[in-house]
């Protein structure tokens, strides 16, 4: 006996941009949809709408889901499954046809690639609605994306579902519609789109607070020198790869003391109202995962879940921690895109992974609201590639063909050998060897602006920043660290003031050491600081906004990379204001 249809009465109100594009989708009734909503928005919810239309009218008669992962498939299922759409999440290749019992089935990208004319055959068997979730990993491999392409080619209709809308990579992504711009490249074009500045706006998503630490790292070289630097001032990208992998070292202190102020964090939002609030560390490879979960089982007494995309039971894993109440989880890949924890709230972003899709992929798996006033915290080196992306998370972003690429982060290529060999360490320390790295809370990043000043890890200043209440709106965020940034210079000012003056220095004595570049660089993005929070308070404008007329003006890239000299300049602009 057939499936019975799904009832569209019984299907959950819809938001409003659900109901905008569904509306768009119905009066278009197009063969190809793209939707680029941000995580947690609710693209599920909104693609299973639209199959139980086409399913109930009569255009489509089975559905297929592609989706990135195994644990997606399960996922998509059970979210089918609540409203009246049977899909098999257990359909093998070697399968052919799904049970009469379901209206079709859910697949990987992977299945596809390596069987496309199973898939091509079972589409064309009947008339098929193809959900392609998180469309972007159908660019993957040239495999995946001619697989998808050829198996899907027969559908009757297609919709394409991401929150990023971008690769680090020129492939094209099937079915997708590009269209070219003044300067001439391709760029996609979606049919609905809906960012984190509007569902932030929408009080859909929580509000992400960036805490980024700098500190001292030591390591040495394949040839026996030892170098230090300090994470986040101007250095090459090499020293900055050497730095930061430094610092995500368990065996140095950075980690540890980041860990530590990263769950007392936690343990601030559980006692402000959200009480089941969880932790995900987000790690490189698989031997650092285990580390970082031995060291959080030192800082809070309680065993951290760690899931690796190759053990099994990850998924049951990652299903058992979202309905749970543990601290922490430590994963590597598999919890980077697309996996419902909606009580994630505080994050550690210990990888290298630094391209702007995983980063917004990674960032994505804190911002799901549940309640009014919840907001994120996010823990990350300052990095200066970082902090840029942090800065920019209301940005907006498309597939952009042509583009020349930068190499970004430290040696991917390196750590991806590492990985597949199960040995990340090994080859990496035949080029170095981490020493040791303190953590010093450097800034904290929100809503395009960055607050505060330079606090040593366990000192009073850094709890004043991991003390915020929990549950705040976006507004009060903003009027907190503008006042706790307003008290810190205030009190550096009063201790400053209350030091003895120095006797003037004698005709033969050395000359003052001057500022370094880097010491001038921290110096000026402080004052800039200062400044932009004094205009907020007179004005009422975000510090965001005024950071981007700032930089409309003078031009330039975010004051986390501005140069001393574009820093001075927008000193004197705001200044001017």
């Amino acid at each position: 006996m057939a499936a019975r249809l799904p009832a569209i009465e019984t299907f959950p109100a819809l938001r409003a941009w659900q109901r905008k594009a569904l509306f768009t989708y119905l009066r278009g009734r197009s063969e190809d949809f793209t939707a680029v909503a941000t995580p947690g928005a609710g693209k599920t919810t909104f693609a299973l709408r639209i199959a139980a239309e086409l399913l109930a009218d009569g255009t489509v008669d089975a559905v297929t889901v592609v989706a990135p992962t195994e644990h997606l498939k399960t996922q998509w299922a059970l979210a089918a499954a609540r409203v009246g759409i049977q899909l098999d999440a257990a359909f093998r290749n070697a399968d052919l046809h799904s049970s009469a019992d379901f209206h079709g089935a859910v697949v990987t990208y992977a299945q596809v690639g390596m069987a496309p004319q199973v898939h091509r055959r079972r589409t064309m068997t009947r008339r098929t609605l193809v959900v392609l979730d998180e469309i972007h990993h159908a660019g993957d491999s040239k495999s995946w994306g001619d697989g998808v392409k050829a198996a899907f080619e027969p559908a009757v209709r297609r919709l394409m579902l991401t929150g990023t809308p971008f690769r680090s990579d020129d492939n094209p992504i099937p079915f997708v519609e590009y269209e070219r711009g003044g300067d001439g490249l391709l760029r996609s074009r979606a049919d609905a789109t809906y960012g984190y500045a509007d569902a932030l706006r929408d009080g859909v998503v929580r509000p992400v607070l960036f805490l980024a630490y700098s500190g001292e790292t030591r390591w040495r070289t394949n040839a026996g020198d030892e170098l230090s630097a300090r994470l986040g001032e101007p250095m090459t990208q090499d020293l900055i790869a050497q730095a930061w992998r430094t610092a995500l070292d368990p065996a140095g202190d950075w980690m540890p003391q980041v860990l530590r102020a990263a769950d007392a964090r936690l343990t601030v939002l559980r006692n402000a109202g959200m009480g089941d609030a969880g932790g995900l560390v987000i790690a490189s490879d698989q031997q650092a995962a285990r580390s970082y979960a031995r060291l959080l089982e030192q800082v809070t007494g309680e065993r951290a879940v760690v899931v690796l995309s190759d053990d099994d039971g990850a998924s049951a894993r990652i299903a058992t921690f979202a309905t749970s109440e543990q601290r922490w989880m430590v994963a590597v890949r598999m919890v980077s895109e697309g996996v419902d924890i909606p009580r994630l709230a505080v994050g550690v972003y210990a990888t290298s992974a630094s391209t702007p899709l995983y980063f917004a992929q990674a960032i994505g798996r804190f911002v799901r609201a549940r309640q009014p006033g919840e907001s994120a915290s996010v823990f990350l080196p300052s990095v200066p590639h970082l902090l840029d992306l942090a800065s920019q998370m209301e940005a907006s972003r498309d597939h952009v063909l042509g583009k020349p690429k930068d190499r970004e982060g430290f040696d991917d290529d390196l750590l991806e050998r590492a990985q597949r060999d199960e040995q990340a360490s090994g080859e990496l320390e035949k080029r170095y060897a981490a020493l040791s790295a303190t953590a010093e809370l450097d800034q904290v990043i929100f809503d395009g602006a960055s607050f505060g000043t330079a606090a040593q890890a366990g000192t009073p200043e850094e709890e004043e920043y991991l003390g915020l209440p929990g549950l705040l709106t976006s507004d009060q965020v903003t009027l907190l660290l503008s006042k706790r940034q307003a008290d810190q210079v205030a009190a550096q000012r009063r201790r400053t003031a209350g030091q003895p003056a120095e006797p003037a220095p004698a005709a033969s004595a050395a000359p003052a050491v001057p500022m370094s570049a880097a010491q001038r660089r921290v110096a000026l993005r402080r004052q800039l600081n200062a400044l932009v929070a004094a205009r907020h308070h007179r004005t009422g404008l975000p510090h965001g906004k005024i950071h981007a007329e700032l930089r409309r003006r003078c031009g330039g890239p975010p004051s986390a990379q501005a140069t001393i000299e574009q820093l001075e300049e927008r000193i004197a602009t705001v200044q001017s204001l």
